[in-house]
């Protein structure tokens, strides 16, 4: 332990003064110019250089008050940051579901247009009644055939069986 009694805010050694600073020697200025070539220059302010002292509590405080002030600021802008990206997140998600939704929908579809050309082969093929009246007129003129071999003993021309 370094310190008996640890400081507060309101000490006014809480944050320790600077030392004081010396003034900075300036260069040696060139005679001005005629006022027809030289173009006005801004100035900008430069703040005073703290000179070291003690530090009232109540320029502590307000300090302090402004310190808290730009915190609330940041975690405010972060909270809003973490809302918009969750919206953003959402709708991500909801963009990807559509798209997944398309895709299906457009397998979908080139799956319908298959199935309609597999019909429509099917469609074409004979059906059941042409297939028997097929099979009808095979056996018919099978045995028709046979017949007239028989009938005109051109069983002779075949090789005998072996």
């Amino acid at each position: 332990m370094t310190d008996p009694s640890p400081r507060t805010a309101t000490d006014p050694n809480f944050i320790p003064a600077s030392p004081p600073t010396a003034p900075v020697p300036t260069p040696p200025t060139q005679p001005p110019a005629p006022a027809e070539t030289r173009a006005p220059v801004p100035v900008a302010g430069k703040p005073a250089p703290v000179q070291g002292g003690p530090i009232s509590g109540s320029h502590l405080a307000d300090q302090l008050a402004r310190i808290e002030d730009k915190c609330a600021r940041i975690e405010d802008k972060y909270a809003r940051s973490e809302a918009l990206l969750s919206r953003v997140e959402d709708k991500v998600e909801n963009a990807s579901t559509r798209m997944n939704e398309a895709a299906r929908q457009s397998d979908l579809a080139a799956l319908r247009t298959e199935l309609r050309g597999v019909a429509d082969r099917t469609k074409r093929l004979p059906g059941a009644g042409a297939l028997v009246l097929t099979a009808v007129i095979t056996a018919v003129l099978t045995v028709v055939l046979m017949v007239a071999v028989q009938r005109l003993n051109l069983q002779n021309l075949l090789p005998p069986p072996r």
